[in-house]
């Protein structure tokens, strides 16, 4: 499957409208796309699937190592992938012509994986996103430097062209293109439109379920993009040097939490799941009770938002005394909050819209703590957690890499247990992460399936049903 990133000149540029766009240009033109995200994301592939219909892959060094990267995305090939991502099991789709990854931040930007970093690893090229709105030679000379750059830091890294964003048509459309050198391609421009502002709030864009832009508006900018250009410029990566082996199936159950307040989930994750166990859903906003199962993994998302419906649902509630009686339940991040003892908000964004008053609602009581809401974020890293003690997603003396970025901070019990001491990232309590209790474990940190967390999961929920 050939494929290109959309990377950006630097955060905010529209990179997301961007890809949204191309994504509707390629589909109008009759190929099947695939879309991706280059660094750990659930926001913006929720609005690519919205567009795309199908889920959205997580491309990330860090998380997946090279090997990982690449299987992810020969993943992404093939025509049952579309199933990956969604917790309910949906049939195969056609295989799709292209992939269409939108990067991270600006091209440049990250340490541990950037948008520069997965496309020299993939060997794909960039289309740079850059904001035109008050340029046009200036954007030019912009697109070659980022184009040079490449160069002086030693990366391969192929700038075939831009994308300019906010560019109207006419002269300002004619002296970019002008002004562009000849190896620099004009993949078209995204116009002015106040339709194509996604609404955000912490944590980044609304998600692509609430707020999928119109599309009117996204076939109005589809347009003004030239496809043949972009597919000529589309390559193809080599194919992963190890093939992961076929994983052995285990005779469990595991139910996800799957609503409004639990969306933050990577497709591989679900995929993997699906591929060695049973998988069943639940909703703890809709007050579904907790299926008959070995294990429970309850993703982030925004149990912030939705407090009051969790405290008087009564999942959250029997969820706990289910986990005081053995049953292993893994959260991550919001997931982690929903385990807690309680929460409190800020009072400006959960569903009550109090205005400037925090609220403190029971969550689980299966983790000795207690989480407040903050207005600004408390962490956002690649981390790496080293494991102390055998738990849910690792065994003592391993490390796995994950992602955090929260709101949140808790406050834990003196005599709370912690599974990991951080490597890198804050964790809970700056130097230890994952909360544990009974056989449960609650961390701050979101893992990607290729780190080896959930197969780690799947064996210790199916030793304890045992």
């Amino acid at each position: 499957m050939k494929g290109i990133v959309l990377g950006g000149v630097s955060s905010g540029v529209g990179k997301t409208v961007a890809t949204l766009a191309t994504i509707q240009a390629l589909s109008d033109a009759g190929r099947e796309v695939q879309p991706a995200k280059a660094g750990p994301d659930f926001i913006d592939p929720s609005h690519h699937e919205a567009i795309a219909g199908r889920p959205s892959r997580t491309l990330d060094l860090w998380l997946c190592g090279a090997d990982g990267l690449e299987r992810n995305y020969a993943r992404a090939g093939t025509a049952d992938g579309a199933r990956a991502g969604t917790a309910a099991a949906t049939t195969s789709t056609a295989q799709p012509d292209i992939c269409v990854v939108e990067g991270v931040m600006g091209l440049y930007d990250g340490d541990a994986s950037s948008s520069a970093m997965v496309a020299a690893e993939l060997d794909l090229p960039v289309v740079l996103v850059v904001d035109a709105k008050a340029g046009m030679e200036s954007v030019a000379a912009t697109a070659l430097g980022f184009r040079e750059y490449a160069a002086e830091i030693g990366r391969d890294v192929d700038v075939a062209g831009i994308i300019a964003q906010r560019a109207h048509g006419g002269r300002h459309e004619r002296g970019i293109r002008e002004a562009l050198p000849d190896d620099l391609e004009f993949f078209g421009r995204i116009p002015p439109n106040e339709a194509l502002e996604i609404p955000d709030r912490h944590l980044g864009l609304e998600m692509g379920s609430e707020s999928a832009l119109p599309r009117a508006a996204l076939r109005e900018a589809a347009e003004t993009l030239e496809t043949d250009r972009l597919l000529a410029a589309a390559r193809e990566p080599s194919a992963p040097d190890r093939e992961r082996a076929a994983p052995d199936p285990v005779e469990t159950t595991v139910a996800v939490a799957s609503d409004r307040a639990f969306c933050f989930r990577y497709p591989a994750t679900i995929e993997r799941l699906r591929e060695r166990a049973e998988l069943v859903t639940f909703s703890p906003v809709a007050g579904d009770p907790v299926p008959d199962c070995d294990g429970v993994y309850l993703p982030g998302g925004y149990p912030e938002l939705y407090a009051a419906e969790l405290e008087s649902a009564g999942t959250l509630a029997e969820l706990g005394t289910r986990a005081s009686e053995g049953l292993p339940v893994f959260g991550e991040c919001g997931g982690l909050m929903a385990m807690s003892q309680s929460l409190t908000t800020t009072g400006e964004d959960d569903a009550e819209r109090e205005s400037g008053t925090g609220t403190t609602h029971e969550m689980a009581g299966i983790l000795p703590a207690d989480v407040t809401m903050h207005d600004r974020y408390q962490s956002l890293d690649h981390v790496e957690l080293a494991a102390v003690d055998d738990t849910l997603t690792a065994r003592a003396g391993e490390t796995i890499r994950g992602h955090e970025f929260h709101y949140s901070s808790a406050t834990v019990d003196s005599d709370a247990r912690f599974a990991f001491e951080t490597v890198r990232g804050s964790g809970i309590d700056g130097d230890h992460d994952g909360l544990m209790a009974y056989h449960s474990l609650g961390t701050y940190a979101h893992v990607h399936p290729e780190s080896g967390a959930f197969d780690r999961f799947l064996e210790f929920v199916s030793g304890t049903r045992e």
